[in-house]
């Protein structure tokens, strides 16, 4: 008799969808902060109003590069190793780069729990979160846009949460601040599947580059 869990692939559903998108998914999400640290001891991000601008950037620049490329994967227009070139093509920062690694490694020891009998060895041991994901969603028969609806959705809670925690901001500001934001995230999950996208955003790649000099950051990232 097989073992639930252990050797039954997680059968497709919207909730495998809503599931991956979960903040308390264990991939060390929860240690990254998408920049916001660094972006609030430089000043740039004061209170509710521009943890909005923030994440509003980063949701059209690197969400929408993310999730480009994790929906290419999940469709299977890049095969892993070309959609890792692709990915480091795309993220000249360093410190962005070990982000993106600890996060797919994380996802990639998770998807190894939940189908156990798909060969992952495509990955290597610490690839991008984008071809993580975009892996997981073709191994869990989720749609290109629905996987990339999930990165799109984790770029934007990753950071407004660490502001919340980092600013001491009220939590229910913060809940509307990422309903406001929503509207973005579905436009960017459709523009996300029409090709890959080459935009960059230097500010993003300073703030990456500074947070590895940082004394003591919080977060990792």
């Amino acid at each position: 008799m097989r073992e639930s869990g252990t050797s039954d692939p997680v059968a497709p559903s919207r909730a495998t969808v809503l599931a991956l998108a979960d903040s308390r998914l264990p991939i060390g999400g929860h240690v990254h902060s998408g920049g916001m640290e660094e972006a609030i001891a430089s000043g740039l991000v004061r209170d509710v109003a521009t943890v909005e601008l923030y994440v509003r950037r980063r949701i059209r620049t690197s969400g929408l590069v993310a999730a480009s490329l994790a929906a290419a994967v999940c469709a299977g227009e890049l095969d892993p190793v070309r959609a890792e070139v692709e990915a480091d093509a795309r993220t000249p920062a360093p410190g962005a780069r070990v982000a993106s690694r600890a996060q797919g490694r994380g996802l990639l020891r998770l998807a190894k729990q939940l189908w156990p009998r798909h060969d992952w060895s495509t990955l290597g041991t610490t690839p991008h979160a984008s071809t993580a994901f975009g892996m997981v969603g073709r191994t869990a028969a989720v749609s290109p846009r629905e996987i990339a609806d999930v990165v799109v959705y984790t770029t934007l809670t990753g950071a407004a949460t660490a502001a919340q925690r980092l600013l001491a901001l009220d939590p229910a500001a913060i809940a509307a601040c990422t309903i406001r934001l929503t509207d973005l995230c579905d436009r960017v999950a459709a523009e996300a599947v029409t090709g890959l996208a080459t935009v960059s955003d230097p500010l993003q790649d300073v703030l990456a580059e500074r947070h590895l000099f940082r004394d003591m950051p919080l977060f990792a990232s």
